[in-house]
């Protein structure tokens, strides 16, 4: 069993943008990304169905999906492989529609898919390989990206 430690639920939902891949009933890959990925709790996170239409139908055939979540600055994030549950009623729906409303998401929420995560794994630069720290790798696409 995957636990989802409270760093890891720090990151990712102060992070929410992430990459989600799902299979095509023509068996590619389908990249979509998702800027509403938070952790739900020690083994599952949820995003939102805005403008998913693909993603979703996608998962409808084939519920595996994996979810990259990254740092852009440090370079570092998790990946995480699992199953997708597509949810638009009741009462878990309605508990993680409330959060979103919460946080301040205006746009209209058509269903959530809940992701029970299977694997987890880091995310690491080769560039840590080289001996670069955080520190360096963040100051470096900050000046890439003239922050």
């Amino acid at each position: 069993m995957v636990i989802i430690t409270e760093e890891i639920k720090n990151f990712v939902n102060f992070q929410k943008l992430g990459y989600v891949a799902t299979i095509s009933a023509d068996n590619t890959p389908n990249l979509s990304p998702k800027g509403t990925i938070m952790i739900l709790d020690e083994s599952h996170l949820a995003f939102a169905h805005i403008h998913s239409p693909q993603t979703v139908e996608n998962l409808k055939h084939n519920p595996s999906i994996e979810i990259n979540v990254v740092d852009p600055f440090s370079r570092r994030g998790y990946r995480f492989k699992g199953i997708a549950e597509i949810i638009s009623s009741g009462d878990k729906f309605s508990k993680i529609i409330s959060y979103y409303k919460t946080s301040g998401v205006k746009s209209s929420i058509k269903s959530i898919i809940l992701v029970k995560i299977e694997k987890l794994s880091e995310i690491l630069s080769p560039l840590y390989d080289l001996g670069y720290t955080e520190e360096e790798l963040k100051t470096k696409w900050k000046k890439h990206y003239k922050f």
